[in-house]
């Protein structure tokens, strides 16, 4: 599957803005997909930032993010969503959307996603 995500870009968010992005993919096979959000941040390790499974029923967030961040999916477009909300400048990253074939678990890991979007400059201005 080839993910193309959007909605960052040059523009800087205040802290405690927000914004949205969107990863679209290819193909008729979305929904059989687990898809995820990672990011990573200059010198930084890429990190793990949300999941969601097939169908939607469970979803997953990194500890950093929980409470702030949504993650879903709306299968009819082949598109999955990252909703940020109170930003704060340690957000300020690279963020990749990307699609995991995994069949009983919904993975946390890099390692496990197999398709990833170009990445898309998310910054937040302190």
């Amino acid at each position: 599957v080839q993910l193309q995500a959007s909605g960052g870009g040059l523009v800087q968010v205040p802290t405690g803005g927000s914004l949205s992005l969107s990863c679209t993919a290819s193909g008729r096979t979305f929904s059989t997909y687990v898809m995820g959000w990672f990011r990573q941040a200059p010198g930084k390790e890429r990190e793990f930032v949300a999941a969601i499974s097939r169908s939607a029923s469970a979803s997953y967030y990194s500890n950093s993010v929980k409470g702030r961040f949504t993650i879903s999916r709306d299968d009819d477009e082949n598109t999955v969503y990252l909703q940020m909300n109170s930003l704060k400048p340690e957000d300020t990253a690279v963020y990749y959307c990307a699609a995991s074939a995994a069949r009983t678990v919904v993975p946390t890991r890099s390692a496990d996603f197999g398709s990833w979007g170009q990445g898309t400059q998310v910054t937040v201005s302190s």
